[in-house]
C-alpha cells in the first residue's frame, strides 16, 4: 500500500479519536507516531524536537507564570473587585450588569491571559447576579461564554506567547497589537448585549453615582495596578514578557497573602460585607479577602495541571509541522490560497481557513498548525507580520463560541449548569458583532500596528 494511502488511513482513525472525545494531545501524538513510522523517520527525532522545545523557548516561561497570575487574582478576589467596578459605571443603562460582565472579562483577561479562565472566573462571579437581576439565564451563560473571547487578544495573552515563539516575532509587540482590537471586541460586545437585553427589558436598572464608582474604582485599585503593571513594563520594554510574568505572580502572591492577613485583623468578611458590589466597610474598600498560606500549594497546582495540558501539546505540535512539511501540506495549501489573488483575497482566505479550523480545533493546536503555512503566505504578499498575527489570533478566539467545538461554551455550561446546545441561540448576536470586528481590524492595519512605536 502507497504511503499516501496510509497516511490517510491513520488521519481518519485519529480524526474518529477526536470525534470520540480522545485528548488532542494523544490524537495528535498517534498521528505523529504513525506519520514517522510510514515516513521512515526515527522516535530520535521526535525526542530531539521536544527537547528543543523545552530547553531553548524561554518565552513559553511567560506562560505557566501567566496561568498562576490568573489563579492568584481570582482567589484573592481581586476580580471580583473588577467586576463590582464595572457593574458601577455601568449598571444605569439598560443591560448594564451584563455588559459590566463584558467589561469585567476585559479587565480580568489584562492580568490572566486566557479565554476559558476569563469564562470560568467571570461568569462564576457575574452569571448568579445576571439571574437574580432578571436576565435570561441562557443569555446570562452566553454572555459569560462571549466575554471570555478577549482573554487571547487583550494582553498579556497566552496564545499571543506561542504565536510569537513559533513565528520568533517579539511578543511585546504582539502584546501591544492586541490592546485596541481587543478594546473593540469588547464595545462591540457590549452594544450588542444592550440592544438585546433593551428589545427583552432585561436587567434592573441602579442610578448612575459618582461616589459609588470612585468607591468602587478604589477598592479596585490591586486589580488596576496588576493591569497597569503588566502593560507598563512590556510596553516601555523595562522587561520582557517573561519577567512581566515574574513580576506580575509575585505582586499577586504578595497581595493575596498581605491582604488576607489585614482583612482577619480588621474583621473584615467579604462575603457579608457587600450590597450591589459595593463594599459597605473602609476596611473593605481597602484590602480583598486574600488567601492563606496554606492554600498556595493548591492554587499553584492547580496552574502547574493546565500548563501540564497545555505545554505538551505546544511541543508535539512542532513535531507535528515537521512532518506536514515533509509531506507538503505547506505547499498545498499555499498554492490554493495564493491562487485566490491580490492582497485582500489572500487574507481573507487565510481567514476563513481560520474560522473553519476554529469550529473544530482548539486555539493552540489550530495556532500551532496554522500559523507556520499561512503567516509566511500572507508576508509574501505584503500583510505585516504583526497585524496578521492579531487577524490571526482573533479568528481564533472567536472559535472558542463556534458550534461544534467552542471551548468556551462547554466552561460556560459547566459553571452555570445550563446544557450547550441551549446557550447557541443567545451566542449568535455575539458572534456577528465580533466577525464585523474582525473585518475591520483586518481591513484597517493601524488599529492592530498605531501603538507600535516603529511602525
Amino acid at each position: 500500500m502507497a504511503d499516501g494511502m496510509w497516511i490517510t488511513l491513520i488521519s481518519l482513525l485519529s480524526t474518529l479519536f477526536f470525534v470520540l472525545g480522545v485528548p488532542i494531545f494523544l490524537v495528535i501524538g498517534y498521528w505523529i507516531v504513525g506519520a514517522s513510522w510510514i515516513l521512515g523517520l526515527t522516535l530520535d527525532n521526535m525526542g530531539a524536537t521536544l527537547s528543543d522545545v523545552f530547553t531553548d523557548g524561554f518565552a513559553l516561561l511567560a506562560m505557566p507564570l501567566f496561568i498562576l497570575t490568573g489563579d492568584l487574582i481570582n482567589k484573592s478576589g481581586i476580580a471580583k473587585r473588577l467586576s463590582g467596578f464595572a457593574y458601577s459605571v455601568l449598571g444605569f443603562m439598560r443591560g448594564g450588569l451584563a455588559m459590566a460582565s463584558l467589561g469585567a472579562c476585559g479587565l480580568f483577561a489584562a492580568i490572566s491571559g486566557s479565554n476559558s479562565a476569563t469564562t470560568a472566573t467571570i461568569g462564576g462571579i457575574m452569571y448568579p447576579e445576571m439571574k437574580k437581576g432578571g436576565y435570561d439565564e441562557r443569555f446570562a451563560a452566553a454572555t459569560a461564554a462571549a466575554g471570555g473571547t478577549v482573554g487571547i487578544i487583550i494582553p498579556p495573552s497566552l496564545i499571543f506567547i506561542v504565536y510569537g515563539f513559533m513565528m520568533n516575532l517579539p511578543i511585546s509587540d504582539l502584546f501591544v497589537g492586541g490592546i485596541i482590537p481587543g478594546i473593540l471586541m469588547v464595545c462591540g460586545m457590549q452594544l450588542v448585549c444592550w440592544f438585546v437585553c433593551k428589545l427583552n427589558g432585561w436587567g434592573h436598572l441602579i442610578t448612575w453615582n459618582f461616589s459609588r464608582i470612585m468607591k468602587t474604582a478604589f477598592g479596585a485599585w490591586l486589580g488596576f495596578f496588576a493591569i497597569g503593571l503588566v502593560l507598563w513594563g512590556i510596553y516601555t520594554g523595562k522587561f520582557s514578557p517573561t519577567e512581566a510574568a515574574g513580576v506580575t505572580v509575585g505582586f499577586c502572591l504578595i497581595v493575596g497573602l498581605v491582604s488576607y492577613g489585614v482583612s482577619k485583623f480588621i474583621g473584615f468578611r467579604e462575603e457579608e460585607d457587600r450590597e450591589d458590589f459595593q463594599d459597605r466597610s473602609l476596611g473593605g474598600m481597602l484590602v480583598v479577602k486574600g488567601f492563606r498560606w496554606d492554600e498556595v500549594p493548591s492554587i499553584v497546582m492547580r496552574s502547574a495541571q493546565i500548563t501540564g495540558i497545555l505545554a505538551p501539546l505546544i511541543a508535539i505540535s512542532v513535531v507535528m509541522q515537521q512532518i506536514l512539511s515533509l509531506l507538503g501540506a505547506r505547499d498545498v495549501i499555499e498554492s490554493f490560497v495564493t491562487g485566490m489573488g491580490g492582497y485582500y483575497a489572500v487574507l481573507f482566505t487565510a481567514m476563513a481557513i481560520v474560522l473553519l479550523a476554529g469550529t473544530v480545533l482548539e486555539s493552540l493546536p489550530n495556532t500551532i498548525i496554522l500559523a507556520p503555512i499561512l503567516a509566511p503566505i500572507a508576508h509574501n504578499m505584503g500583510v505585516d507580520p504583526i497585524h496578521f498575527a492579531v487577524v490571526f489570533l482573533i479568528g481564533d478566539a472567536i472559535g472558542f463560541i463556534t458550534p461544534p467545538y467552542g471551548l468556551n461554551l462547554y466552561v460556560a455550561s459547566g459553571v452555570t449548569g445550563i446544557p450547550y446546545f441551549r446557550l447557541l441561540k443567545y451566542t449568535v448576536p455575539y458572534l456577528l458583532s465580533l466577525l464585523l470586528v474582525w473585518f475591520v481590524v483586518a481591513l484597517w492595519p493601524d488599529l492592530s500596528l498605531v501603538l507600535l512605536p516603529n511602525r
